[in-house]
């Protein structure tokens, strides 16, 4: 087994058991948040309404979407999109969630570096993400004729990679930002800041996992090509 091997099970196992651990704490925490009514009765959307007003944002809507953990801001149509449970209820789990994809109506309004790095990125990942099954997989079976091919499949998988890691500041900023105004608004207080925190926290920790994945398959993929070259 080549070191490149010992590497890649080394991450793939302790990938593994981050992502469990994470997974349970982050269900954990927001059940925890769900539980805690915020004092002034404010549903998700109310919470998001007054958020984007408060940054000054007035051509931004706030919708409701079926499904659940589905909440998004889309730039392109400048909606944000909450989920129904998170739109209508009144918990501390709904208003931090409703904050945070706020957060990211705030990060393009105010021309937050990183958004427009991962902007930049969206439509070659979406591209690349199509193509680099086949490439990879061409690129496995002719390795021997054609290395070549591999290697464009591993540049492709790279830009999915680096796009998890890109995303990984925006995250970590919404929820920084959500945190603060949310503070700052009355929305939350002394007595529930602390599950608005840790909901928030173990979302974006899922966003690190990801990328912690996506690093690992990438080397997966480069000890395939080191093992079949040598």
């Amino acid at each position: 087994m080549t070191n490149m091997n010992v590497m890649y099970w080394a991450l793939f196992i302790g990938v593994a058991i981050v992502s469990y651990v994470v997974q349970i704490s982050f269900q954990r925490k927001f059940q925890k948040a769900a539980a805690k009514p915020l004092l002034n009765g404010m549903a998700g959307r109310e919470v998001a309404v007054r958020m984007l007003e408060d940054h000054g944002i007035r051509d931004v809507k706030v919708t409701s979407t079926s499904g659940q953990l589905t909440d998004h801001f889309n730039p392109t149509d400048k909606t944000v999109n909450l989920s129904e449970s998170v739109y209508s209820q009144t918990n501390v789990a709904a208003a931090a969630v409703a904050a945070h994809e706020c957060g990211h109506a705030v990060q393009h309004a105010k021309g937050y570096f990183p958004v427009k790095v991962r902007s930049a990125l969206v439509p070659v990942v979406s591209l690349t993400s199509k193509l680099v099954p086949f490439v990879l997989l061409g690129g496995m079976l002719l390795i021997n004729v054609f290395p070549q091919i591999m290697w464009v499949g591993i540049i492709l998988f790279a830009l999915s990679t680096l796009f998890s890691f890109v995303t990984l500041p925006v995250e970590f900023d919404a929820s920084r930002r959500a945190l603060a105004w949310l503070s700052s608004a009355d929305i939350i207080d002394a007595s529930n800041e602390d599950e608005a925190r840790g909901a928030l926290r173990a979302a974006a920790c899922t966003y690190v996992v990801a990328a912690l994945s996506s690093l690992a398959t990438l080397i997966y993929y480069l000890s395939i090509f080191s093992g079949r070259r040598n």
